[in-house]
């Protein structure tokens, strides 16, 4: 986390990819978590797919970022 002179808080790269990372996870494993409570596999619908497919992307886009460092995003 980076911040200027005069105390602004400036979002960094490495700090949106774990946010992003963070997100994405925790979206992935809730809804997987709610299809297991609400009955298993058997009823996973194509709006629980898109969702885990958006949830897999931020993941990724995530972990993309994280090696990128301090910069400002």
């Amino acid at each position: 986390m980076i911040r200027r002179e005069h105390g602004d808080f400036v979002m960094t790269k490495r700090l949106l990819g774990a946010l992003f990372t963070l997100v994405g996870g925790g979206g992935a494993a809730g809804l997987l978590l709610l299809d297991g409570i609400r009955g298993g596999r058997a009823d996973f619908g194509p709006t629980q797919a898109f969702a885990l497919l958006v949830c897999s992307g931020l993941v990724v886009l995530g972990l993309t970022l994280l090696p990128l460092g301090d910069r400002p995003a």
